[in-house]
């Protein structure tokens, strides 16, 4: 089999493992702190052997993965497992420019991509259509320099990742009757 067919399976197993809610339940938890099994349990009001099935389902795909302190193991959610999986909806492209091209010269080669001019400098404002924060990567780093400014002069891949907004906290702010 395949390294890349052997990835795409992989991701397969990860939506399908996520076809469950409890799963999901357990995965939203794991995002906040890592759980006993029997701590998962009782979060999610549900018997022991009930929560360790579900979590060897989201081990047998890398999910979550499980840490043992002596008799005690912990979980904690895959996080990077979960972001591969993410990458299925992603598109890509092969272009070609000059040696000493800006970066801001090859993507604006790729259907699709927004940029914006703020001052001197240039960002990314939208992929397909879609509005939102995005950054960029040239060979799985972030360059510490504007689209504009940063020169190819070797074959380079850049990744353009969204800056999603993730709900970590939901706070409802009420007026107090009786101020101090």
């Amino acid at each position: 089999m395949t390294e890349q067919k052997e990835a795409t399976e992989m991701k397969g197993a990860i939506f399908k493992a996520l076809g469950s809610k409890t799963r999901v339940a357990m995965i939203k938890l794991l995002m906040i702190r890592e759980y006993h099994v029997s701590g998962l349990a009782k979060a999610l009001d549900i018997s022991v052997p009930v929560a360790a099935k579900h979590v060897k389902i989201l081990e047998k795909v890398g999910a979550v993965e499980n840490e043992v302190f002596g008799k005690t193991h912990v979980l904690s959610v895959n996080r990077e497992r979960l972001y591969e999986a993410m990458e299925t909806f992603s598109d890509e492209y092969e272009i070609e420019v000059e040696k000493g091209a800006s970066l801001l010269d090859a993507l604006r080669e790729v259907a699709g991509v927004g940029v914006k001019r703020v001052a001197d400098r240039e960002f990314i404002v939208s992929v397909d259509n879609e509005e939102g924060f995005f950054v960029y990567e040239v060979n799985g780093k972030l360059p510490n320099m504007p689209i504009n400014e940063y020169k190819i002069n070797k074959g380079e891949e850049i990744e353009i990742k969204r800056l999603v907004p993730v709900l970590k906290k939901k706070v409802r702010v009420k007026i107090s009757k009786n101020p101090k």
